[in-house]
């Protein structure tokens, strides 16, 4: 299997999806190799010449960046750094999203602007490739000095510290490292500052959520479609004139997707008594698709954002500058973690619409989706379930980037907050998942009241993919199960968004 050379080209989110996908091993290329090994000697001679304190480098951090260092203390400094920031409290973040902050410090450290050892970041490569993953927690980052506390928990074991994953098991970070004969690493100087600052929490938790929101994006509408069917709906908004005249391109998207899926089909063709259909299927294209032009900013600040250096002072060997600025601020991500958040929650919102419209007792179906309501309860408590989580949703749109809390006397005194924005958006995320889930649920058993008559040959084989993994409710049963297998189906049915 071909290796992924981290390098200065460009990395998308597509392109990190089939990384991850394709379980590739990575490496530096040698252009990565040689700027990296440029920088540090850089910074090596300017240690030992520059007179003039160094923030980071020869100094504290924060507000004690007016306290010179010691020579001799460069390291100790650097390792205590990392020890004295490792606060991180709550749950533990998803290892896929650590295996995500590990590529992603690796891509930023290699452009060779941040002074650190080439054994430090070949450390992480290490770690990455043979599926070591630091603890790390959820809780501890403002988003504005770097994400200092998660990346702190990343960094802990290259000093044979902390705890690690390995194969699903959690290890005392030592032992691991004794099991590949890896030796903990002696930070230099501004290597654990390197380490710390950086946004790479939140950008990993929102690669992660931009792979995930763009497919359920694209569920959204494929499900929409057969609750369109279900409920006798029109085609007519669907129609690429309506659209052409209001151009929004997720809007044409998702109006060219739904009209598409439904050719050939025998529901979609039938004379309809209704002139029009209710909002939430009337205009799919026009909140799909808005939903779906937030997701594509979002895509393009992320991706702007991992294929940068973020951390903190920035180094210049060719200009000969060390500059202490402020790329690590987590401005940019947090502002759209929290325009992502809201973007998922209304797919989720008109979601639970649909879902509602179908029980209702209307255009023929019957009451709950059963044949004998009242003795049936059939489908009233599904949309119950959906709209518990779309109000959790919906208290989750909060912004977390219109706070800041002052910190590091006063220092640090305004901070993006951008961490939890992103575990904010994570968890409505996978609220749409569920909500997705029982709207699946409830429309496939509609689509069977419109029978002999057919669907589209899409829509049919879809249903009957889901139809493998939960049947027609006849008579009440106990829906928990039935709820989490069509969760799990949305989970794990492959999309091709093209």
């Amino acid at each position: 299997m071909t290796r992924h050379k981290i390098s200065t080209k460009f990395l998308s989110i597509e392109k990190i999806e089939k990384i991850i996908e394709r379980k590739q091993k990575i490496e530096l290329s040698q252009e990565a190799i040689d700027a990296i090994q440029k920088c540090r000697a850089y910074l090596d001679k300017k240690t030992d010449t520059e007179k003039e304190p160094i923030y980071g480098v020869t100094t504290g951090f924060g507000s004690l960046c007016n306290r010179s260092i010691s020579k001799e203390d460069l390291s100790t400094l650097q390792r205590n750094l990392v020890i004295s920031h490792a606060c991180g409290v709550g749950e533990e973040v998803p290892q896929e999203i650590v295996q995500l902050m590990l590529l992603m410090k690796i891509q930023s450290l290699s452009y060779g602007h941040s002074g650190v050892q080439l054994a430090t970041v070949q450390r992480l490569i290490d770690f990455y490739n043979k599926g070591v993953y630091p603890v790390v927690y959820q809780q501890g980052s403002l988003g504005a000095s770097g994400d200092l506390a998660p990346l702190a928990h990343l960094s802990l074991p290259i000093i044979g510290m902390g705890e690690v994953y390995y194969r699903g098991k959690k290890y005392p970070a030592a032992t691991i490292n004794e099991k590949f004969g890896w030796e903990p690493i002696t930070l230099q100087s501004k290597e654990g500052l390197a380490l710390l600052n950086g946004t790479q929490f939140m950008s990993s938790y929102a690669v992660w959520l931009l792979i995930k929101a763009k497919k359920l994006s694209w569920l959204a509408d494929i499900i929409g479609t057969v609750s369109l069917e279900a409920f006798d709906g029109c085609l007519s908004p669907f129609n690429i004139n309506v659209h052409l005249v209001r151009p929004h391109a997720g809007q044409i998207i998702t109006a060219t997707h739904i009209y598409n899926m439904l050719q050939g089909s025998e529901i979609i063709c039938q004379h309809k008594e209704h002139v029009q259909d209710p909002y939430s299927f009337r205009c799919m294209p026009q909140v799909h698709g808005a939903s779906k032009d937030a997701i594509s900013h979002v895509q393009d600040v992320v991706e702007t954002e991992i294929n940068s250096v973020t951390d903190n002072p920035t180094v210049f060997p060719d200009e000969d500058l060390v500059i202490s600025a402020g790329n690590f601020h987590g401005q940019p991500l947090a502002l759209v973690l929290d325009f992502l958040t809201i973007a998922v929650a209304e797919l989720g919102n008109i979601s639970e619409r649909r879902i509602y419209q179908l029980i209702s007792g209307k255009r023929g179906l019957p009451s709950f989706l059963v044949k004998n309501p009242g003795l049936n309860s059939g489908f009233m408590i599904p949309q119950y379930a959906a709209a518990s989580i779309v109000n959790q949703n919906k208290a989750f749109t909060m912004p977390c980037s219109t706070d800041s809390i002052e910190s590091s006397q006063g220092q640090e005194d305004h901070v993006s907050m951008g961490a939890n924005a992103a575990t904010k958006c994570y968890l409505v995320v996978n609220n749409l998942e569920k909500i997705l889930g029982i709207e699946l649920f409830n429309a496939a058993q509609a689509l069977e009241f419109r029978r002999p008559l057919k669907s589209s040959q899409f829509i049919e084989d879809f249903v009957a993919a889901f139809r493998q993994v939960v049947p027609f409710v006849e008579n009440d049963t106990y829906m928990h199960e039935l709820i989490q297998k069509s969760i799990d189906f949305v989970n794990g049915v492959k999309v091709l968004m093209d």
